[in-house]
């Protein structure tokens, strides 16, 4: 539930219903820029989990591996805009269907014949099971030679940084691609300039390691190479969602086989579209949209 217009929340405050989350953010992305993508996760027995499930298979989401829990309602999060500028957050997912995923839900078939894994800093924090599924997840990926990406996506609300720390360390050292800002690379590095992160985290395992920027761009550090792309200007109308909106534009590329440079042009590409609309993933462009941002204001 998202505020419309700025201001505390109130009794008769106008609210919209959507439905969000970082690794379904990924899987539309990437859908959109015409690769088959799968969703893994678990939603309640209720009318928001249905309208999740639907929304996704409406975006050529594959989500034929999520549970629909029958005694835990789908999670919540409510996003208030306090001001024009400050969007504050609070999240309902402890305890609640999002956080039975489970070992059970890992189809090792299906990661055996995926082009990358992807996984997330979120769900190992959500429950002992969920983080049980990431780990069996991970192995299947593994033992098959399927790349693993990971966006650190810390979550202050879930756990402590220090526990954080100890349970992303072991994903990274697994992993080939590895997604963070740079605060979330301060879990696992030293705080240094950001190619120094970037190469400190390199040592803990990952082939390729992408910093996001914010208004700054991004970096990438790939077999030793710093890679830098400077942010797409745009109006911002909406900055939620645009790390999850990047990490879909740097997949598609590597879906695509191509290069380091070209994925994160992709990957700032796709994080303009996002910001440029309200909502977390309305604005992802298809294939076709992609040079919009670099064409005229009115296309006829």
């Amino acid at each position: 539930m998202a505020a419309v217009e700025p201001g505390p929340l109130a009794p008769g405050a106008a609210l919209r219903m959507d439905f969000a989350g970082a690794e379904a953010t990924v899987a539309i992305g990437v859908s959109r820029l015409g690769h088959h993508s799968v969703w893994v996760g678990s939603v309640g027995d209720d009318a928001v989990g249905t309208m999740v499930l639907d929304r996704l298979r409406a975006e050529r989401v594959d989500v034929s591996g999520c549970r629909i829990d029958p005694e835990l309602p789908s999670g919540l999060m409510v996003r208030e805009r306090r001001t024009a500028d400050h969007i504050r957050a609070t999240y309902y997912r402890r305890g609640l269907a999002g956080s039975r995923l489970s070992v059970a839900q890992v189809d090792t078939e299906q990661i055996a014949a995926a082009g990358v894994l992807h996984l997330t800093g979120i769900t190992p924090a959500l429950s002992a099971c969920a983080r049980d599924a990431v780990h069996a997840a991970l192995d299947a990926a593994v033992e098959a030679g399927v790349p693993v990406s990971l966006d650190i996506n810390y979550r202050s609300a879930l756990w402590s940084r220090a526990d954080a720390a100890a349970e992303l360390a072991k994903l990274v050292s697994h992993c080939d691609i590895v997604f963070a800002g740079l605060d979330e690379a301060a879990l696992l590095v030293p705080s240094a300039s950001a190619s120094a992160m970037a190469e400190s985290l390199a040592a803990l395992g990952p082939s390729q390691v992408v910093l996001k920027l914010g208004g700054d761009g991004a970096l990438a550090l790939h077999r030793g190479r710093v890679i830098r792309q400077q942010a797409i200007p745009v109006t911002m109308v909406d900055p939620v969602g645009a790390g999850d909106a990047f990490v879909a534009g740097y997949l598609a590329g590597v879906l695509d086989g191509t290069s380091v440079r070209h994925n994160l042009r992709l990957a700032a590409t796709c994080g303009a579209f996002a910001v440029s609309v309200p909502g977390d993933w309305a604005g992802l462009p298809s294939r076709r949209e992609l040079d919009l941002l670099n064409g005229t204001d009115i296309q006829r």
